[in-house]
């Protein structure tokens, strides 16, 4: 699997798939289903952290469902196509609020998993619906007010459905303005996040009224490294791959982090990234 994840570690799936329809999905769902296989689906894996030992079942990685198109003022997008591309997408036809995923790593669907956001932004805010498969491939439309948002979470974590299309909703504005806030927002990503190292973006979740990358520097942890993984010395909440890491190194890392938070600051770290393998459960 690190050939495909943006931190570049993880071991072998059982069976992997990457299907270009929301049909080819289907069928592979209810064949999972028939022969009682686990099923994982991913998006483009940049906030995904993958056990060394691998994954057991079938991986579904949906990067290869990727159509898009205008209705309006929604942008009907594939949970397949990354988020830069529909930033552009609805730049392109003077549609506001997706600047702030400009620079935004990962998929739609990876989007509406996690309520993605950035800069003030989040997918929540502009999101109107969602087609969803369940575990036996068959089609579900979830509203924005059934998915259940909050901070970096969905309904969609806590249930059997699979992200296929989304819909975000958003209003009409002058392409310059649109254009003025992307810029400025990739502007700040290149000058305070270390995009030339593969990593899975930020960590932890922002503790109330805090920010994580300042207790992980302010604790004095940030530059330290562990095998091949490093807690970046551009931005403390980053664990970036600095010569050939493991999945192993990048725990040995949180739970550095988290330990030392816990004693100096009684803070309890939380995940933003997601793990996925055997060896350890998902969060």
């Amino acid at each position: 699997m690190a050939e495909y994840a943006f931190a570049q570690v993880g071991g072998i799936v059982d069976y992997l798939a990457l299907p270009k329809t929301r049909q080819e999905m289907k069928k592979l769902l209810a064949a999972a289903d028939k022969a009682k296989l686990a099923v994982h689906v991913l998006g483009q894996l940049s906030n995904m952290l993958i056990s060394d030992q691998g994954v057991a079942g079938l991986v579904i990685i949906t990067s290869e469902m990727k159509t898009i198109h205008i209705d309006q003022n929604k942008i009907v997008a594939d949970a397949g196509i990354d988020m830069i591309s529909v930033s552009e997408f609805a730049y392109e036809h003077g549609l506001s609020g997706l600047e702030w995923a400009a620079g935004l790593p990962g998929s739609v669907g990876g989007a509406v998993y996690m309520n993605a956001g950035a800069y003030g932004g989040n997918t929540a805010d502009c999101l109107k619906s969602v087609i969803a498969l369940d575990h036996q491939g068959k089609s579900v439309i979830l509203t924005k007010e059934k998915l259940g948002f909050s901070y970096r979470n969905s309904g969609i974590q806590r249930n059997d459905y699979y992200i296929v299309q989304a819909v975000f909703e958003l209003e009409k504005d002058d392409p310059a303005v649109i254009r003025h806030w992307m810029d400025e927002f990739n502007l700040r990503r290149i000058s305070k996040q270390p995009l030339n190292l593969p990593s899975n973006g930020s960590v932890f979740k922002r503790p109330t009224g805090y920010y994580a990358g300042k207790l992980v520097s302010e604790a004095g942890l940030q530059g330290i490294q562990i095998g091949g993984a490093q807690l970046s010395t551009k931005h403390a909440n980053f664990i970036v791959n600095v010569d050939h890491a493991t999945t192993a190194d990048y725990l040995d890392l949180i739970n550095l982090v988290k330990h030392t938070i816990r004693l100096k600051d009684h803070i309890d770290m939380e995940l933003e990234i997601k793990m996925i393998g055997k060896g350890f459960t998902e969060n």
